[in-house]
């Protein structure tokens, strides 16, 4: 007898492996089923079936499934997931419908399709007992795609009636999320009315709330602000307010005098938006900010403040601060030592065209390509065609873009031969650049030829990541009465074509994490989402531990923005040869959070963006799959063209 007990635990430990193992696989089928965009009647079952499970974590894989399929004939599937008797569940379906709608923005408006939609969500936000529940439901009845203003106005009600039964800084965070949505997605449509304008004017101002109410106040003010409704004593209330965010968003509808303080504030992401909105309301007193900026403390905030100086062509003291920092090129080789006199470069070519071409030889035969490649934009506003076109010879694929555009803004055909002779370069860049120039040429007994070549060997590379460049071609040879394949654009190995997801590798990283160690700067941390975004999880881990990503760059740097990187050509179009799909889900793109950068559905190529700030214009578009956990401040610091020492994998915390 007393034998019989261990072995009847046994039997019970071997019964819940077995459905552990069996669950197991059951989400591997439907993610797999979802990787490859459940082409198939078996793939949809798959990911049906699983939406009927009564197994919670397999039932929100399915409904995320569902809705990232963004078929709105799926929507009937998920509705009813509504109801689940999990809370998570229940928030995945109405992200998810939300989701699935976004279908009808790709094939036709919804119209009356959308209507019992509204209903449904409205209906379950009246009753549904859990925050993070109501939240999702808020968020997504305000990111439809309305097509009238009744739609709208029914939206608003919805919100304004569940605002007035908020409990939880959750429930106004949710509201706050589907006012801003319903603002600034809605606004061609139908503008929101007075009734939400109150709430937002109410949520924007500080009531207590700790971390939470911050974001709220930012999402608050944003909607109010995209519908020309902030008014001067909410925006004065705001710059004042302690999140920098709120402050530095408060910017956009300031008048001259708070702009003016805020120049002064202790946060580089104020002072920064401060510049910027004083240059682009034309405020007078720019050109002596920009000039006190060009000594600021953080180095995004100096540089800005150099691009700016180009409209002070008027003020000697402008134009000797840009001569000084184009004529001091003491640290101009050394890595992070270029971009003053970079930018400055550019700003004296439109402040002061002469001080400007006498400055441009010394760049344009600089050992540093990424000063030719300023010299470039320089000489395109000097409308230097003789330097533009050495610089389209030049070693850099990225030099010789920079140039492209250039001499098609200022020659145009004149130099179609300089075009044709890029199209058999390698960066996809500079191909799809010249391509574009390229356009209503008429020198189409040259120019058909060459196009044709260059987009039979891209097609013959089999590269995904040459869409671009693929697409341009095709558009300058239909210009010229040639016809094109619509494969021969399109993604060659389409994402849905395979799906390289396991089992193995979604239980070996199942809560990583990542560090970023940047050449001469640090490093900072992510947390990996594996299970919210597996498949870009995976891409990424599986190309950080074969060192694809070593010694690449962060070449984008958009302050106030995001920053990206991975590149191996050190630009936009050069990535991974592989497309990846999106795995879009409710983590929003908030300060920190790091994103696939796409351009277009499914053409990631596993180049990496950092918000900045939060950008909730992003969310819902672009995927997330990690959150910088430490050293934000280090990713605040970098530069156009930081280098990437290395990218490690951790274990899990």
């Amino acid at each position: 007898m007393s034998a019989s007990k261990p072995i009847g635990v046994l039997r019970v430990l071997c019964v819940l492996c077995v459905a552990s193992e069996a669950s197991a696989q059951t989400r591997l089928a439907i993610l797999q089923a979802e990787d490859r965009r459940a082409p198939t009647a078996n793939d949809l079952a798959a990911i049906r079936a699983g939406a009927r499970s009564g197994d919670p974590q397999i039932a929100r894989v399915a409904v995320r499934a569902l809705g990232r399929l963004e078929r709105p004939a799926l929507i009937a599937d998920i509705l009813p997931l509504l109801k689940n008797i999990e809370p998570d569940v229940r928030a995945e379906a109405a992200n998810a419908v939300g989701q699935a709608a976004q279908g009808w923005k790709r094939d036709k408006p919804a119209g009356a399709a959308l209507d019992p939609v509204l209903a449904a969500l409205a209906a379950r936000l009246r009753v549904d007992a859990d925050a993070d529940a109501r939240a999702a439901l808020a968020e997504t009845i305000g990111r439809l795609p309305y097509s009238s203003g009744a739609q709208v106005d029914k939206a608003e009600q919805v919100l304004v009636d569940f605002d007035a039964r908020a409990e939880s800084i959750v429930d106004r965070l949710g509201v706050a999320k589907g006012l801003e949505a319903l603002a600034r997605i809605s606004r061609r449509v139908h503008p929101i009315g007075p009734d939400a304008m109150a709430v937002l004017k109410r949520l924007a101002v500080p009531n207590g709330e700790a971390t939470g109410g911050a974001r709220v106040r930012r999402l608050s003010l944003e909607a109010l602000i995209v519908s020309a409704a902030a008014d001067r004593t909410l925006v004065a209330s705001a710059v004042r307010d302690p999140d920098a965010q709120v402050r530095r968003i408060a910017l956009r509808a300031a008048s001259s005098d708070l702009l003016s303080a805020a120049t002064r504030d202790d946060s580089p992401m104020v002072r920064l938006e401060a510049l910027r909105q004083m240059k682009a309301k034309g405020i007078d007193a720019m050109c002596d900010a920009s000039l006190a900026a060009v000594a600021d403390r953080d180095a995004h905030v100096a540089l800005v403040a150099l691009d700016q100086l180009s409209d002070c062509g008027a003020r000697p003291d402008a134009i000797v601060a840009l001569d000084r920092a184009v004529t001091d090129l003491t640290d101009a080789g050394s890595p992070r030592g270029w971009h003053r006199a970079a930018h400055a470069l550019v700003a004296l070519a439109s402040a002061s065209p002469d001080r400007g071409a006498a400055a441009l030889e010394q760049f344009v035969g600089s050992r540093v390509w990424q000063l030719r490649m300023y010299a470039a934009r320089a000489a395109a506003k000097l409308a230097n065609r003789a330097a533009l076109e050495k610089l389209a010879a030049d070693e850099s694929d990225n030099v010789r873009e920079a140039a492209i555009d250039g001499l098609r803004a200022i020659a145009a055909h004149d130099v179609d031969s300089v075009f044709i002779a890029q199209l058999s370069r390698p960066g996809y860049q500079v191909v799809r650049a010249a391509a574009l120039a390229l356009v209503d040429t008429p020198h189409g007994d040259a120019a058909a030829p060459a196009l044709r070549t260059a987009l039979d060997r891209l097609v013959a590379e089999g590269r995904d990541n040459s869409h671009d460049a693929r697409d341009a071609i095709a558009k300058a040879l239909v210009g010229l009465g040639e016809k094109v394949k619509p494969s021969t654009t399109q993604a060659l190995r389409p994402a849905g074509s395979k799906s390289d997801l396991n089992a193995d590798d979604l239980r070996r990283f199942a809560s990583p994490r990542a560090r970023i160690t940047m050449r001469d700067l640090g490093a900072f941390e992510l947390a990996l989402f594996t299970a919210q975004a597996p498949a870009t999880v995976l891409r990424f881990v599986h190309l950080a531990e074969a060192g694809s990503y070593n010694g690449l760059t962060f070449h984008r740097v958009v302050p106030n923005f995001v920053i990206q990187g991975g590149s191996p050509g050190a630009n936009e179009y050069v990535g991974d040869a592989r497309f990846m799909r999106d795995e879009v889900g409710l983590w929003p793109h908030v300060r920190g959070a790091v994103g696939i950068s796409t351009r277009g559905r499914d053409t990631g190529d596993a180049q990496i963006f950092v918000d900045l700030v939060d950008n909730p214009r992003l969310d819902h578009e672009y995927t997330v799959f990690a959150q910088v956990l430490n050293g934000i401040d280090v990713v605040d610091r970098i530069l156009e063209g930081d280098v990437i020492e290395r990218v490690e994998i951790l274990a899990g915390p």
